[in-house]
């Protein structure tokens, strides 16, 4: 394999019986250690009415975090559309760029509520499952149905609280089409009007779109030649469907002259086995909470998960994402992402690590890159 940077995916987790600064400082700690040890990126999450997740803002926390990091790149993964306009998106990016140029990624994802688009068809390229695995053996497991999810009181709540007037209405191609012109500083309206962000017009800048599927993202990213980042961690069903949709529509841009994909996985090291689901312990109780729209629950210790209630529905709502955790030693993580980024194709990958002491998900991270780096997929530290 040649060699495959890895990033990092942070949704600024709040441990039980810590608070919203905790975590806060935790994620500025890591973004420091993980510049250190040669992660090449350090997104951040966007997250609304979780009790166990602090990035609720993505541009002010990548504000935060330039400021105390020198050289890793820095990002949104991602800025939902829906909650903030096009305009505002490019005008907190610009004004994070105009002191920390050429560091910045913009992801851009699609909030719940808008228009979903024309369904996706099959690309004719689909790279076949067969009994739940990618023919090099990846776990591609049953899809999971979000109905029950979206169609909570609560969840009907955020929208309310956080969808922009007229969001529904507005298509998702539009809306990025919109971003790309004010950033270009080629913006005009309907009626011919221009309209330019200061700071932001011209701001380097890095477009990602994120998406789970080969539907309305994939096909956004791949005809307007931007990059693309494919969710194992969330939706591991569809994952090869998005990679495969993204490259199907690919047409090179001005930036971009071949499709490129970042994927994600959920991730804990440890020293031995052992210890790593030991670790991990807490992770089916903190995915059930979100499920079930609870709302992301702080993340527990290993003896308060174990001391949870938990039944047999519980097991088989989380069962997809326990199947798809890559828990273990350094190499047997990496043999994992390994086969990850061949199934997929990836260019780069983006590792997500929750645990409950801060301790263990720096060790975790930073054993993880020391072994990707032994086999040749990271250049020497610095």
């Amino acid at each position: 394999m040649p060699e495959t940077p890895l990033g990092v995916l942070d949704l600024v987790p709040v441990p039980a019986g810590a608070t919203a600064s905790d975590a806060l400082r935790n994620s500025l700690d890591l973004a420091r250690r993980a510049e250190q040890v040669g992660y090449s990126r350090y997104w951040f999450a966007e997250h609304h009415l979780n009790p166990g997740v602090a990035g609720t803002s993505p541009a002010v926390l990548l504000a935060l975090t330039a400021a105390v990091t020198d050289t890793i790149r820095l990002g949104s993964g991602a800025v939902q559309l829906g909650h903030r306009t096009a305009l505002n998106t490019v005008e907190e990016f610009g004004l994070i760029d105009a002191l920390h140029p050429g560091r910045l990624d913009l992801g851009v994802g699609r909030s719940g509520g808008g228009p979903s688009g024309r369904p996706a068809e099959p690309p004719p390229t689909a790279t076949p499952v067969v009994d739940g695995r990618a023919p090099n053996g990846l776990v591609i497991p049953p899809r999971f149905s979000f109905e029950n999810l979206l169609g909570s009181p609560r969840i009907a709540l955020q929208l309310r609280l956080l969808k922009l007037p007229g969001a529904e209405s507005q298509d998702y191609a539009e809306q990025i089409d919109d971003l790309l012109a004010l950033l270009a500083g080629s913006y005009r309206s309907p009626e011919g009007l221009e309209a330019h962000a200061v700071p932001g017009e011209g701001a380097d800048v890095q477009v990602w779109i994120l998406g789970s599927s080969g539907g309305t993202s994939a096909e956004v990213a791949g005809a307007r030649g931007l990059r693309f980042a494919a969710n194992y961690h969330v939706s591991p069903a569809t994952v090869l469907e998005a990679v495969d949709g993204y490259r199907a529509r690919f047409k090179p841009s001005e930036t971009l002259d071949r499709p490129y994909v970042s994927v994600s996985a959920d991730v804990v090291v440890a020293e031995d086995e052992d210890r790593a689901r030991e670790l991990a312990a807490g992770y089916g109780p903190w995915v059930r909470s979100i499920r079930t729209a609870e709302g992301a629950i702080a993340f527990p210790t290993p003896e308060q998960a174990r001391a949870l209630p938990w039944t047999d529905e519980d097991q088989a709502l989380v069962q997809d994402r326990l199947d798809t955790q890559f828990t273990g030693t350094p190499a047997q993580v990496a043999d994992r992402l390994e086969q990850l980024q061949e199934a997929t194709g990836a260019d780069e990958l983006l590792i997500t690590t929750i645990t409950h002491d801060h301790a263990d998900r720096v060790r975790s991270y930073t054993l993880l890159a020391d072994e990707w780096r032994r086999r040749g997929h990271l250049p020497e530290a610095p």
